[in-house]
């Protein structure tokens, strides 16, 4: 009865729902007498995975970074910055695992996931296809539009703002079970949820007006700092709300554990961006994708990510005025 050790993005609709899937599929076409254990991994300063990390019989890691430690046996992720480092990036092409696969194409690591196992292991995860669709929608950004994403609906959308907003690891656990065992519906209705939920749309709601008197419009590109507003965790889906003609948000948010800058371009525009995100994070020490990413700083250095945000800003402000 081997013990799997299921290492996911924490906080993030697509990452739970990763090792969610993860798990049914390992149980389904590995080996059903596996246990499973979680542990959420945040994007953050210093090292990425300490020495307990790859701890289990066997260790996964999705929606998350590669590690050339020899105890990972799967990995699988589509974030453009998935190697912390040059080293890492070639010891994966030279020696790939037998079970580690990365697309950085793929709008969501769910999907991805799922349809590579469903090519190489004949697994059927028709039944979790309501599932692998929101989270493609939601990692990759493909709403009908700025109100729909900010409105939040569809209980998927409820479930995406829930994810975000929970640190209670048990819930943690609970949410990465029932998301594939109950609808998106179901889980939306559990106390739980709805009880916890109520004061984090109340919350959100107050967000679009703290975000709207924070930010400024300039040349294409949003820019705002709620950093002394709490707004730690709020919808990066906002400033294309209220601002629906920019090509680019820059924004800064301080929270418990660290001063961040996060970057995005319109989805609703894509076919005006011209600037790698990914790449323009990496050169401050952060990642994430060609049309969102981040940039995490220890929490004394406000400061530091404040000036980050602002050359950044005006970086994109440039390549935008170019763009048509």
């Amino acid at each position: 009865m081997p013990r799997v050790k299921i290492l996911y993005h924490d906080n993030c609709f697509d990452g739970a729902t990763s090792a969610s899937l993860f798990s049914r599929f390992y149980a389904a076409k590995v080996d059903p007498t596996a246990t499973f254990t979680f542990a959420g991994k945040a994007h953050g300063l210093g090292t990425i995975y300490d020495e307990g990390s790859f701890d289990g019989d066997v260790n996964v890691v999705v929606d998350f970074r590669y590690s050339a430690d020899a105890k990972l046996e799967w990995w699988f992720d589509h974030h453009v910055s998935a190697f912390p480092s040059a080293a890492d990036e070639a010891n994966f092409k030279a020696h790939p695992g037998a079970h580690q696969y990365f697309n950085p194409t793929a709008r969501s690591c769910a999907k991805f996931l799922a349809e590579t196992c469903a090519q190489k292991f004949g697994w059927d995860f028709s039944k979790f296809s309501d599932l692998v669709h929101w989270a493609d929608i939601i990692d990759g950004a493909q709403f009908e539009s700025p109100r729909a994403a900010v409105e939040l609906a569809e209980p998927a959308l409820q479930l995406m703002t829930w994810v975000e907003n929970n640190h209670d690891p048990a819930l943690k656990l609970r949410f990465i079970d029932a998301l594939t065992t109950h609808t998106l519906a179901e889980i939306a209705a559990e106390p739980y949820v709805t009880g916890a939920l109520a004061p984090i749309l109340k919350k959100h709601k107050g967000s679009i007006d703290v975000i709207r008197a924070r930010s400024t419009y300039d040349r294409k590109v949003v820019s705002f700092d709620v950093a002394e507003d709490g707004l730690d965790a709020y919808n990066k889906f906002v400033p294309y709300y209220l601002y629906p003609e920019c090509h680019y948000v820059v924004g800064v948010s301080l929270g418990p554990s660290r001063a961040k800058v996060s970057v995005g371009s319109n989805p609703w525009h894509q076919q005006k961006r011209t600037v790698n995100i990914a790449a323009v994070c990496e050169r401050y020490g952060g990642g994430g994708h060609p049309v969102v990413g981040a940039i995490s700083l220890k929490t004394s250095d406000l400061p530091r990510a404040r000036e980050v945000a602002a050359e950044i800003a005006e970086e994109l402000r440039i390549a935008a005025l170019k763009e048509v």
